[in-house]
């Protein structure tokens, strides 16, 4: 699934054993090796090399000679109960299931997709080591300071009609976080979310079914809530995180990572129910309101590697970028677009 920034790093492999031994860390105070280790049943020894390598999680874990371990930025765990508690009766529209890691949330819900498995079901990832974004790109972040998951949605209608849809989601998680009183977020086109500094949240949007219908969709979230200062230098673009955000909201804390995914999971709800009634169409105002490059000079990265610049003009009713270029008017289905003027993207 897409995530909001392109990492390089060496990738930590996830073991079982060391998240059972982070969730007994997690009131940030000290443990004692002996005492983990009786916990769970295993030797002093098996503690210390689980516990190894955690700043490749973007934790900070501190090792005391006769205190023990402790964790200075415990993570804050997702939990299903806690998101249906959210959710209230409209729990009963999803099944949530929560992973310690996976490769790609995205890519083991298209396989369950294939095999069944119902519309609603949320695929939900503390640690994902090889998230996947459009062209190709892989993403991950520390563990507990990004929120990624993916949502399967079933349409009774074909491909053909779903065009919009990443953008038709992107609404719906700037409504989740003006909920939440994040109201500075803006869309960029075709399927990011970015804050003051850079990208705060990515979409992918992946499908199986015919053109005709039915069809069924992965919907991958990647939304940053902190971000980890030792994977900022290998970071490839401009990027931001809820925190950094809301620095300047003393009145806002950063939403609890279960209610902010239960808030997110709702407005999805009505966006999907709407769209498959009528398509991207109802949303394409609101879209265009949000937009960082409305009506501003922007340059259009296309597939075939050609470049196209001209003011963004807003949507078509099927989410295609207007780009109103010297040459006329250009309707765009794909591309990277950034400001032509600065170069970010």
């Amino acid at each position: 699934m897409n995530g909001a920034a392109t990492v390089s790093h060496q990738r930590v492999v996830a073991k079982p054993l060391t998240f059972a031994l982070l969730r007994l860390l997690v009131d940030g105070e000290f443990h004692s090796g002996a005492t983990l280790a009786q916990r769970l049943g295993i030797s002093r020894t098996s503690v210390s090399n689980a516990l190894r390598g955690m700043e490749g999680y973007g934790l900070a874990l501190y090792s005391v000679r006769g205190r023990g371990y402790c964790l200075s930025n415990p993570p804050q765990w997702l939990k299903a109960a806690s998101i249906e508690r959210v959710l209230g009766e409209q729990a009963r529209q999803f099944k949530i299931e929560i992973l310690d890691s996976a490769s790609s949330s995205n890519t083991l819900l298209l396989q369950r997709a294939a095999q069944g498995a119902p519309g609603g079901s949320v695929l939900a990832v503390e640690w994902q080591s090889g998230g996947r974004g459009r062209m190709g790109r892989v993403w991950h972040s520390g563990l507990g300071n990004a929120l990624t998951f993916s949502l399967l949605w079933r349409f009774e209608q074909g491909l053909s009609t779903l065009s919009g849809l990443s953008l038709a989601a992107g609404v719906a998680l700037i409504r989740a976080l003006r909920a939440l009183g994040i109201a500075n977020a803006q869309l960029k086109w075709p399927n990011d979310v970015l804050g003051t500094q850079g990208k705060l949240a990515g979409i992918l949007i992946e499908a199986q079914g015919d053109m005709l219908g039915p069809s069924a969709v992965v919907i991958g979230i990647g939304l940053n809530l902190s971000l980890p200062q030792h994977l900022l230098p290998q970071i490839d673009q401009p990027v931001t995180s809820l925190t950094d955000m809301m620095a300047t909201q003393s009145e806002i804390n950063v939403p609890e990572r279960n209610t902010l995914l239960a808030m997110i999971l709702r407005e999805l709800h009505g966006v999907l129910h709407e769209f498959s009634r009528h398509g991207f169409a109802p949303f394409k105002a609101e879209w265009e309101s949000c937009h960082a490059l409305h009506n501003q000079t922007a340059q259009l990265l296309l597939p075939d590697g050609s470049r196209a610049v001209g003011i963004a003009r807003g949507v078509t009713e099927n989410g295609a970028l207007i780009l109103e270029t010297a040459q006329g008017r250009q309707i765009c289905h794909a591309g990277e677009i950034s400001l032509a003027a600065s170069g970010i993207s």
